[in-house]
């Protein structure tokens, strides 16, 4: 098989980068987070991004060593819940890794997982208004405004950052409100795993749509989109296939029934059914009966060929670039290697 092709480096050429990068699994533990970045870098993928699962690996820390301990991959911190940092200090934070690490960092913040959000006593009185809030308060504090205001969640009294920064701030969405939501306020979005080719085709038509509602003199860059995928690859596809089964009717149990990302497919009447039959375990029901078109559309899974096929869909669908979601979590290394070996060769920009 060919060598991963090269692509020009560079944090200010984005769109010379491979379009393919890599997300840390929730499981990484905070010492194996250096050598996952070096990693991503060494192989030649396009950008690295860690999550911040609550209470597993904090996605601003790790950003920030993972961007010491490298070169000139970006890194993306996805997703900082909008409801656990006062925006006042997120913006802070962001600010200084990136005066730190100039043009490399791609922060995106987002609701977050509701359980957890409740666990934390932040449950927001309006997720719209709250991500509005936060969003467009951290950006207006990096570009280096000083704000007085008293919000539904925060409330600001003459708050102005010392070392602003025009890093571009990425807005974590599902469905079409947010996404009008993140081209109206965002510079960029960032779409979650289960995303399909129809799916983006549906985001991307309520970014357009934010994005006109805006003022023409805060429209100056293109609305960059990422999309997370759930992802195996093996030379044998019924494997990968074996693999990603799990994971993926365990994001489908989470949805908790009809969402944006299966109605775009069609789905949502038959998941909903299989929600309603699986009771408190919803996930063993669906991972017994999730019909193969569903592994197909909502993860990539398979050979070499297949995996890069179903890389350049998302692309094509108008994706900016896809990052993969290793699954099984123990074999990342090797998922990754094998993907910079015999898939990136296979996808172009």
């Amino acid at each position: 098989m060919g060598e991963p092709q090269s692509f020009t480096n560079g944090a200010s050429e984005a769109s010379a980068r491979c379009p393919v990068g890599v997300v840390a699994a929730s499981t990484l533990t905070p010492n194996e987070i250096i050598r996952f970045a070096r990693l991503a870098e060494e192989l030649g993928y396009g950008e690295v991004w860690f999550a911040e699962d609550y209470f597993w690996v904090a996605g601003i820390s790790a950003a920030a060593a993972a961007l010491t301990a490298t070169e000139e991959i970006p890194v993306g911190i996805g997703i900082v819940s909008a409801m656990v940092r006062h925006p006042a200090v997120l913006a802070m934070e962001i600010a200084t890794i990136d005066a730190m690490h100039p043009g490399r960092l791609r922060p995106a913040i987002a609701l977050g997982n509701p359980g957890w959000i409740k666990q934390m006593g932040r449950v927001p009185r309006s997720q719209l208004q709250a991500l509005r809030e936060t969003v467009t308060s951290v950006i207006a504090l990096l570009r280096g405004e000083t704000l007085t205001s008293e919000g539904d969640e925060y409330s600001f009294e003459q708050v102005r950052l010392e070392y602003p920064s025009d890093v571009p701030v990425y807005m974590g969405a599902v469905g079409p409100k947010m996404h009008r939501l993140a081209g109206e306020i965002a510079d960029a979005t960032l779409s979650g795993v289960l995303s399909s080719p129809p799916y983006i085709r549906m985001v991307r038509a309520q970014i357009a749509a934010g994005r006109a509602s805006r003022s023409h003199s805060t429209v100056s860059q293109p609305h960059r989109l990422a999309t997370y995928a759930l992802y195996c690859v093996n030379d044998d596809g019924a494997t990968a296939r074996k693999e990603l089964r799990e994971s993926v009717a365990f994001y489908l149990a989470t949805l908790g029934g009809q969402s944006a990302l299966t109605d775009a497919l069609g789905y949502g009447d038959r998941l909903l059914d299989m929600h309603t039959r699986g009771g408190t375990d919803p996930a063993t029901l669906i991972a017994r009966e999730l019909p193969d078109e569903w592994l197909d559309t909502l993860g990539i899974a398979g050979d070499p060929d297949q995996c890069a096929a179903k890389i350049q869909a998302l692309l094509d669908a108008g994706s900016d670039a896809v990052i993969l979601s290793a699954v099984p979590a123990m074999q990342t290394e090797l998922q990754l290697r094998m993907t910079a070996r015999e898939v990136l060769p296979r996808v172009t920009t």
